[in-house]
Order: structure tokens, then C-alpha cells, then sequence
């Protein structure tokens, strides 16, 4: 059965998701199933953007999108706009993910991978809440955080991470969500990848993933690397 996701090209999903892209492009119409983001009438918020893959997303659909990260995203994040004409619909600004001052003001807030990196650099358990928390008190009442984010895995995933990926990462655990996300109404959420993350480039974490997709299926949500989710206020 075709979909206008079979229809987009490596390179479109790679400018949207950024890395393994099997694996993590699966938030785009996971997400697509909860929120109307076709509308074109919300007013969206892009967390930790780096390039900006989310804001386009939300962009592309003619919604208002501030893409924003700790120190502004520009020079990559605008070259991917431009290169998809939907750059009028965005701005850039400097955001704090701990630290939001925008209370009510939102439709929609996506981040992708961010929470690890926060509570592991501050080095505090408590600030996967706290960015949390923030980010319930800036959607609007009804409003909806899609987000995609690395969980801790299994020990092979421990092990190899410590050795050659993010070792400074406080993993997201699956025990924790009814706890972090407490202050939500509704929490949907799918789990996947195994091997994904283990490749050293794209052209291995290509085939990993397809991998995934079949291995996926038959090991517990537990082993699986990354958590899928839409959260409403």
C-alpha cells in the first residue's frame, strides 16, 4: 500500500528525522495519527532543533513555527528551509528546554532527542521532569508534545554507548514515563529500534534498520532504543 511517506525520497526523510532514519522517521506518521498538523492554523514550537527537521515538518503544512535550541539554530536549519520554500513560515530563537517563557502559547511542541542530553548534563535525574513540566506550561489547554527520544535499552546498548556514543546521557527508561510525563492528560506512545543506533554511519544504520523493523516486532518494548510519543495537555 503506497503512502505519501513510500513517496518521499532518502534525502527528504533524512532532511526531516536526520539519523537513522528507518528507526526515527517511524514518529512522522505515528505522530500524523494524533494531531491535525495539515491544518495549517497552529502556532508550533521545534525544541533542540539543530537543523530544524521538526520546524519543517510542522512548517510544511503552513503552520507558524518557531525553531528554536539553546543557542538559535540558523545557518543549516535556514539552508533546509529554503531548500523546501517554507522558510516564511518559521523563526529562529534562542530557547531554553528548562527554562520556557512561553506560558498557554502553543499548539504544538516537538523535540527529537534531547531529554538524555539535558538531564545528563546537568546531571540531574529531576531535569527530565522539569524540561517536561516546562513544556506542559507552554501548549495552550488541549494542546499536544510529539516527541521522539532515546531510552536507555538494553546492556549491549549501555555498554557500547559508554565506549562510543553518548556516554554523558541520562537514558529516558521506560519505568519513568507515568512519572515524567504525570502533569499530561494522555500519553501515547509506540517503542522501536534495536541495532540502529549500533551503526558507525548512515549507509550501516540504513541496514540496521531495515533489520530493526522485523526484530523489533519479537523483542520486548524493554530492548527497544527509542520511545515514539504524543502527549496532550
Amino acid at each position: 500500500m503506497m503512502t505519501k511517506y513510500s513517496c518521499m525520497t532518502i534525502d527528504e526523510k533524512r532532511d526531516l528525522i536526520g539519523w537513522d532514519i528507518i528507526n526515527w522517521f517511524k514518529a512522522i506518521p505515528y505522530w500524523e495519527r494524533y494531531i491535525m498538523i495539515e491544518g495549517g492554523d497552529k502556532m508550533c514550537l521545534e525544541l533542540g532543533a539543530s537543523n530544524g527537521g521538526l520546524s519543517l515538518w510542522m512548517a510544511k503544512y503552513y503552520n507558524t513555527v518557531i525553531c528554536s535550541d539553546l543557542n538559535t539554530p540558523v545557518k543549516e536549519a535556514l539552508k533546509i528551509h529554503s531548500k523546501y520554500k517554507c522558510k516564511n513560515n518559521i523563526s529562529y530563537e534562542a530557547v531554553d528546554a528548562t527554562n520556557i517563557a512561553y506560558k498557554n502559547h502553543f499548539d504544538v511542541v516537538a523535540f527529537k532527542s534531547i531529554i538524555g542530553g539535558i538531564a545528563g548534563y546537568f546531571g540531574n535525574n529531576d531535569y527530565k521532569s522539569k524540561t517536561i513540566k516546562e513544556i506542559y506550561h507552554a501548549l495552550k489547554p488541549g494542546g499536544k508534545l510529539v516527541f521522539a527520544e532515546n531510552l536507555k535499552g538494553t546492556l549491549l546498548h549501555v555498554f557500547l554507548r559508554k565506549y562510543f556514543g553518548t556516554k554523558d546521557w541520562n537514558y529516558l527508561r521506560l519505568d519513568e514515563i507515568k512519572t515524567v510525563f504525570s502533569d499530561f492528560k494522555h500519553v501515547h506512545y509506540i517503542t522501536a529500534g534495536f541495532f540502529g543506533c549500533l551503526g558507525r554511519n548512515e549507509k550501516q544504520r540504513n541496514i540496521l534498520g531495515k533489520i530493526d523493523s522485523f526484530v523489533e516486532k519479537i523483542i520486548p518494548s524493554s530492548c527497544h532504543y527509542i520511545i515514539i510519543g504524543v502527549a496532550e495537555k
